[in-house]
């Protein structure tokens, strides 16, 4: 662990994406090129792939000396994920421009999490199972992308009960276990946007996913809360640039700030002795100072 400067309580940038178009109408948006740029800027820098199911479980399994990131990408849109008549990923989709640059940095599985509403990719639920089977996260956005704090507790609990039926529906036996707030905003009651019931369909989450804001702290942190678990934005050059990567990659490219370091073992933590009240206690078990 030390050769390596193993950290693992340092932070993780958790990146957020939307659509991908030639000419982005959205700051959350951004072009083809910019995606490409971002992603080999990441991998150049040593990130590797998780999923945001992985963050939030502490099931950290990359490289020693590599940094994890998590991708996630809102709303299940057709610039997302597409495929060729072949039935082969559309590599001028987000997921094809993943696996070129993962694999021309050595990573020959990507793994990205997808949060998905009600008619995903324009009604082609189909290609949940495909996502599924190529090992990404489906997980769950809420049927109509809600402002959950607007609606009745019985009205969250429907949204998110019926969005999850739509995964089910198109990946049997699928287990879904995060869920990202449309606009990061929660409900007035927190804890309907992790676990609730409606119509018969019950759902329960280990992590839910904020918007817009800064690097998350290691899942083995005494201060990482999976129940509200922040995301950098990705996106065009706007006003609110300290919640965006063109404000964190930097730092995180440049040791401004500590990040997560792994030593290539998933079984245990290690980390500089001096970090070790850093360290949440449930985790002291698998220590390794």
């Amino acid at each position: 662990p030390a050769s390596v400067h193993a950290d693992e309580l340092g932070v993780v940038p958790v990146l957020m994406y939307h659509q991908l178009e030639a000419r982005p109408k959205g700051a959350y948006d951004q072009t083809p090129a910019q995606f490409r740029a971002e992603l080999t800027a990441l991998y150049a820098h040593g990130f590797r792939t998780i999923t945001a199911a992985d963050l939030v479980a502490g099931r950290v399994d990359i490289p020693a000396g590599k940094k994890p990131m998590v991708l996630t990408f809102d709303d299940s849109t057709i610039s997302q994920f597409g495929e060729l008549a072949d039935g082969s990923v559309d590599p001028a989709s987000g997921v094809g421009i993943l696996e070129a640059v993962a694999k021309a940095a050595g990573e020959d599985r990507p793994v990205a999490t997808f949060y998905v509403n009600g008619s995903p990719f324009a009604g082609k639920d189909v290609w949940l199972a495909k996502l599924h089977q190529l090992g990404m996260e489906v997980a769950e956005h809420t049927l109509t992308h809600a402002n959950l704090r607007q609606l009745s507790d019985a009205g969250v609990q429907r949204e998110l009960a019926q969005g999850l039926t739509v995964i089910t529906r198109a990946v049997p036996g699928i287990r879904v276990t995060t869920m990202a707030l449309p606009f990061g905003v929660l409900p007035k009651r927190r804890e309907l946007a992790a676990r609730g019931s409606s119509g018969g369909t019950s759902y329960a989450f280990a992590g839910v996913m904020a918007v817009g804001s800064n690097p998350s702290p290691s899942p083995y942190s005494v201060r990482f809360d999976p129940m509200y678990v922040p995301r950098i934005r990705s996106g065009l050059r706007t006003g609110d640039q300290a919640f965006t990567s063109t404000e964190w990659l930097p730092k995180l490219f440049s040791g401004a700030i500590r990040v997560y370091v792994s030593d290539g073992d998933p079984t245990r933590i290690s980390f500089p002795k001096a970090l070790a009240s850093r360290l949440a206690p449930r985790f002291s078990a698998r220590a390794r100072p």
